[in-house]
């Protein structure tokens, strides 16, 4: 069973993982000053919108609204939510790694005040995202545009982080090998996936889709990583987190959600490990020189090189450069030379025949790397 943990100051102990894949109970920015600084991979907000609604809303056939009433949503003033979001943001970057990055979602209502927040206090917007929703709930006064999305800012600790995790290489291949773009469509929370009471009441007024968290996670964290979420509600980044194979810390100060969540999170089995082994992007491939490719005789001093259109042509150097009439210089160098451009890959451009077919030089650096993954098994 989950841990729900009271705040204890040995929480806070550098060497204690106690809080790892607990609830604590209590408010956010207290919770928050209990765990060690920079422990955290990354962080999913989704704190009170502060919807200021006015009065109660029915449907055409008069029916109820089941909105956001809860007295956790509302503020006195702009004012005071502006110094509640700076508190929980201040206390977010204490225990945020530097490498790690936190993602903030929200409405129009909100989601303005909170972006201004991050800037103000050093974070980076690396992107938003725009959540649009498939089955957003009408406009039922007819006197504005439906409000079909919601808004997630994705940012780092600051504008010289670097080494946060962006797993770009695996979003554009669930994309059709199309890079992700910031604008996601799916359903509101609905059918099974919705927590309901024994009254059939929904147990979180905003519970939000599993689909949602999961492509977070998928594309800014990696197997083992630890995910906070300081307004953990009804557990779905807790539970996403647990099923990918994450570690997560959740805070929540409502008993009844906390129970919803407890039991939510203990029902889910992680995926195996072979399931979650991450997509290898291209910068995480080893290096591999041309001149490597000549010391292994893979590619022979002398030996003809030519543009896959057979225009242009070089000649294998010892040193591992390439010379083409008066002009010599590196693969690439040569290459964009030749072209009469700024840049070229050479290891595209430049290539090698074998049985009367001209294949990349590419082919050849992807054998060593094959040769050195092998070798390091």
């Amino acid at each position: 069973m989950v841990p729900v943990t009271a705040l204890s100051a040995h929480v806070k102990n550098a060497s204690s993982t106690s809080w790892i894949d607990t609830i604590i109970k209590g408010d956010c920015v207290a919770a928050l000053e209990a765990l060690p600084d920079h422990s955290v991979d990354v962080i999913f907000a989704d704190p009170p919108y502060n919807l200021q609604l006015g009065g109660t809303l029915h449907r055409p056939d008069q029916s109820k609204v089941d909105a956001v009433d809860d007295a956790w949503d509302q503020f006195a003033s702009f004012e005071a939510y502006d110094a509640f979001t700076r508190a929980w943001l201040l206390a977010c970057r204490r225990v945020l790694k530097p490498t790690g990055t936190i993602w903030v979602i929200g409405s129009y209502h909100n989601i303005f005040r909170v972006g201004a927040m991050l800037q103000d206090l050093g974070f980076w917007i690396l992107n938003d995202i725009v959540w649009r929703k498939t089955n957003p709930m009408p406009n039922f006064k007819g006197r504005r545009f439906q409000n079909a999305h919601e808004t997630m800012i994705w940012a780092s600790p600051s504008a010289d982080a670097k080494g946060y995790t962006f797993n770009y290489d695996a979003m554009k291949a669930a994309n059709d090998d199309v890079q992700m773009r910031s604008d996601w469509l799916f359903p509101i929370c609905n059918g099974g996936e919705r927590l309901k009471g024994e009254d059939g009441k929904k147990v979180h007024p905003t519970q939000k889709p599993e689909a949602l968290l999961a492509r977070v996670i998928l594309s800014s964290t990696k197997p083992g990583d630890v995910i906070l979420d300081p307004f953990l509600g009804s557990g779905t980044t807790a539970a996403v987190a647990k099923r990918l194979g994450r570690h997560f810390v959740g805070i929540e100060r409502e008993q009844t959600y906390i129970d919803a969540a407890r039991q939510r999170i203990d029902a889910v089995e992680p995926m195996a490990a072979p399931m979650l082994k991450p997509l290898p992007g291209k910068k995480a491939e080893p290096r591999v020189a041309f001149v490597t490719l000549v010391e292994s005789g893979m590619v022979s001093p002398g030996q003809v090189l030519v543009s896959a259109n057979g225009r242009y042509r070089s000649v294998v150097r010892a040193d591992g450069t390439l010379a083409s009439g008066a002009d010599a210089g590196s693969i690439h160098r040569l290459g964009a030379k030749v072209q009469g451009l700024d840049a070229c890959n050479g290891w595209t451009f430049w290539h090698f025949e074998e049985g009367g077919e001209l294949f990349p030089i590419d082919r050849l650096r992807a054998e060593v790397r094959a040769e050195m993954a092998a070798a390091s098994l």
